[in-house]
């Protein structure tokens, strides 16, 4: 943020929790995009929202993919410490939210994406580079 002073700024890139919440944003979206998602996004709402720290926005190519990889990113939050706390949309598969408390997914299919637009509904978010393995942005 432009009126941060660069001290507050450092002091967030060292935030343990948020680097531990942006690494785990990176790991579902690169598991997204290998199963074949687009449009893929990371918004880091930590300066916006107490709801979490980072939303995962991905667009699936039909209800069952959606279904399958949500299925997949629980899994891989069971292996690697990061349980779902609540999943919800699966029987649908239009758009399928998992709250993983510092993470939240939302799977969505092309409508449900272009209707619910959460890219403008948080346009001041910073967009997290997914593609890059470095932990600070």
């Amino acid at each position: 943020m432009a009126s941060e002073s660069p001290k507050v700024e450092k002091n967030r890139e060292e935030n343990p929790d948020l680097l531990a919440s942006r690494k785990w944003s990176r790991a579902l979206a690169q598991l997204a995009d290998g199963r074949h998602c687009s449009d893929i996004a990371i918004l880091e709402l930590a300066d916006f929202s107490p709801v979490a720290m980072h939303f995962v926005v991905c667009t699936g190519t039909s209800e069952q993919q959606i279904r399958s990889v949500a299925r997949e990113m629980e899994q891989l939050g069971k292996e690697s410490q990061h349980r779902a706390y609540g999943t919800a949309g699966l029987q649908q598969g239009r758009w399928v939210i998992i709250d993983f408390v510092d993470v939240v997914v939302h799977l969505f299919d092309d409508e449900f994406r272009k209707f619910y637009d959460l890219e403008l509904l948080w346009g001041d978010a910073p967009r997290i580079d997914w593609q890059s393995n470095e932990a600070n942005g």
